[in-house]
């Protein structure tokens, strides 16, 4: 007969051990001591182990609810994120007015390979508003209005390929402001003016891809004089992040990078052939009634105040110290 294991010959010693207690005997005295060991063991847990158990498992389960909740309002804030934004823009669009919309939609085409995306005429045939989307980006643009007058801007333009993009450019009507060359921060670059006065930088990024996070293949470039005020302006009236500033030693700002939202916009003090444009800018933001009012802490001047517009949007509009106007908007879906 094979052997029993120690694990079963304890085992029935608690069992004869239990039954002798309950009548009134006892269990052989070589597994005596032994037994009450075990009998012991096969009391526990212990009440306070249990109710110590039973806590931490509440306070898992607790956890975890919180984490799954956590976990959940944070796909709601994304999809809030998300749903401010009007489909196919950023939360910084340059907004160019011009008179001639309809040949600035086809220099767009022609020179940076545009896709028209809509295009709202007025009754007489000009342009009430249009979008073309340019890489990662996109161009708004209208003709201009007595209420809005053709304001040029400047655009800092990332592209695959400077030289073609630039070669398309002048081809299709814009003149060269400096060719294309390896610049001194890593970029290749040239500049070019179209024939309504736009500014267009034409680069291709070294070491970077432009795309949905950090700067887009559309930033707006805006030349100022006393540059370094608009950094505080655009913290406190947009909740903007300076992504980086470079100051000369008397604090001139040779190049400046801030992020608002999902997007960028570039600054430097106003030189040379680069003078300040006042410009339009078309920013979305999650409320635009608190980003109007902290915009005119800020010192900007209304422009008009908050409503609802029959296209869906919430908007309103300021203008800032240096002229340049901003269409604050939220997409209310």
């Amino acid at each position: 007969m094979a052997k029993r294991s120690l694990a079963a010959q304890l085992d029935e010693a608690v069992r004869a051990s239990v039954a002798a207690a309950a009548a009134g005997g006892a269990p052989d005295r070589d597994l005596a001591s032994l037994a009450r060991v075990a009998q012991v063991l096969r009391e526990l847990p212990r009440e306070e182990f249990r109710a110590a158990l039973r806590s931490d498992l509440q306070r898992s389960a607790s956890m975890s609810d919180g984490t799954a909740a956590s976990a959940a309002g944070t796909g709601e804030a994304q999809a809030r994120a998300v749903h401010y934004l009007r489909p196919g823009l950023t939360s910084i669009t340059p907004y160019i007015i011009v008179q001639g919309a309809v040949q600035l939609i086809e220099f767009l085409k022609a020179a940076f390979e545009g896709t028209e995306r809509l295009r709202m005429p007025r009754p007489d045939g000009s342009i009430m508003h249009a979008e073309v989307a340019v890489g990662s980006g996109a161009i708004e643009l209208s003709d201009g209005s007595e209420a809005y007058p053709a304001a040029p801007g400047a655009i800092h333009l990332y592209v695959d390929d400077a030289d073609a993009v630039y070669a398309r450019a002048v081809q299709a009507g814009a003149t060269s402001i400096y060719p294309v060359t390896d610049q001194p921060w890593g970029d290749r670059q040239g500049a070019v003016k179209d024939q309504f006065g736009n500014h267009w930088y034409i680069a291709k990024p070294i070491g970077w891809t432009p795309g949905p996070e950090g700067p887009r293949s559309v930033q707006p470039f805006l030349h100022l004089r006393e540059a370094h005020k608009m950094v505080p302006f655009l913290e406190a009236a947009f909740g903007a992040e300076a992504l980086g500033v470079a100051k000369s030693p008397d604090g001139t700002v040779l190049h400046g990078t801030m992020r608002i939202g999902n997007a960028t916009l570039e600054i430097d003090e106003a030189h040379g052939e680069f003078q300040p444009m006042p410009c339009h800018l078309h920013v979305y933001v999650p409320d635009t009634d608190m980003v109007y009012t902290q915009a005119l802490r800020a010192g900007a001047t209304s422009i008009e105040s908050p409503q609802d517009k029959r296209y869906g949007d919430r908007s309103a509009g300021v203008k800032d110290a240096w002229g340049n106007s901003w269409f604050i908007a939220t997409h209310l879906g």
